[in-house]
């Protein structure tokens, strides 16, 4: 900076004022102490500005799978409002692993990460406390957090959108509808299958278990679930399935010519273009509108994107309680959702 305060033949202040768009420097001194910079190839040292405030300009994201077309798009708007704040992201995936989530999380403590945004694993987060009371900022998405410190926490609608794509099964006549989804010990999934039997309730129905299968997302297992709900004595006439891995395991399980009871289901596997019983599926994926699947849809983007801002503001300054921020879902009709009882 002295040497471009020296080509510019300006005061040093004045080319900190320049750097960091501070006013009262006018139009012309502006442009002489620009083509100093650009002269000298000058570049602000972000790094040791932001050390020198106490930050280190970086927080840490944990997800469960980067692979997840849905943590894909939370990531992603994460990293748009870090770049914004002129922040990288660390991000990684701990594939539901809560001791695997706890090595990342202190990992970037250690790294000195200003803030965490943290999709938990795990229900025990004490581990948090030191973290939490030594200063970093942490927020929880997607899932709130176990036992531990207060933190501020975004999640989506999980029992009203799975409440919602039920009951649009039942206004189509159906009376047998199979919930199939992820593990019971994730809060998503409890949450879903919370809202599917309220749904039922309300319409006067029972809750059979017979009708519920859940476990890992993963075609072999919806092949066997399919399997053995299309063998009841009172099949299942339509689906809601937990998840948009769940779904497009479910569909090409659907599809699969191996499953011989599936091809005893009019509209089976030798219609490719339409699954043997109606179906909503939670979580909106890719191709889902030219399949023509009805989904209840989250907003992966804006669940990053609120959840990012709350912790800015949080490294900002703002005080106050923690906050838990509840998103809202909607039912996207394409037509699976449609089919009445064969």
């Amino acid at each position: 900076m002295n040497d471009v305060a020296a080509v510019a033949g300006v005061a040093l202040k004045t080319v900190s004022r320049v750097v960091n768009n501070e006013p009262g420097v006018n139009a012309s001194t502006a442009e002489r102490v620009h083509a100093a910079i650009e002269s000298l190839g000058y570049r602000r040292n972000d790094g040791a500005r932001t050390l020198r405030r106490g930050r280190t300009a970086s927080i840490g994201l944990v997800i469960e799978d980067v692979a997840d077309p849905f943590y894909s798009g939370l990531s992603r708007a994460v990293e748009d409002i870090a770049l914004d704040e002129g922040c990288l992201v660390f991000t990684g995936s701990s594939g539901e692993d809560p001791s695997r989530e706890r090595e990342l999380v202190l990992a970037f403590c250690a790294r000195r990460v200003d803030g965490l945004i943290i999709v938990p694993a795990g229900t025990d987060h004490d581990y948090l406390t030191p973290e939490i009371d030594a200063g970093i900022a942490a927020v929880f998405a997607d899932r709130p957090p176990g036992a531990g410190p207060d933190a501020d926490t975004v999640v989506c609608d999980n029992a009203g959108g799975a409440r919602a794509g039920t009951e649009h099964l039942l206004a189509h006549g159906h009376r047998r509808v199979a919930f199939l989804a992820d593990s019971p010990s994730i809060f998503t999934a409890t949450e879903r299958l919370r809202g599917y039997r309220e749904a039922l309730a309300s319409a006067g129905l029972p809750y059979d278990e017979e009708l519920v299968a859940m476990g890992p997302p993963d075609r072999a297992r919806a092949l066997a679930d399919l399997d053995r709900l299309f063998r009841l004595a009172d099949p299942p006439t339509a689906l809601f399935t937990g998840n948009g891995q769940t779904t497009v395991a479910t569909l090409r399980a659907l599809a699969a010519a191996t499953a011989p009871v599936l091809r005893a289901v009019p509209g089976g596997p030798a219609d490719r273009h339409a699954p043997p019983v109606a179906i909503v599926g939670f979580d909106d994926f890719q191709l889902a509108d030219l399949l023509g699947i009805t989904v209840v849809a989250q907003d992966p983007a804006r669940l990053g994107r609120t959840a990012a801002e709350l912790l800015f503001r949080r490294l900002s300054g703002e005080n106050g309680p923690p906050q838990r921020l509840e998103l809202p879902t909607r039912l996207l009709v394409r037509g699976s959702g449609e089919l009445p009882p064969a």
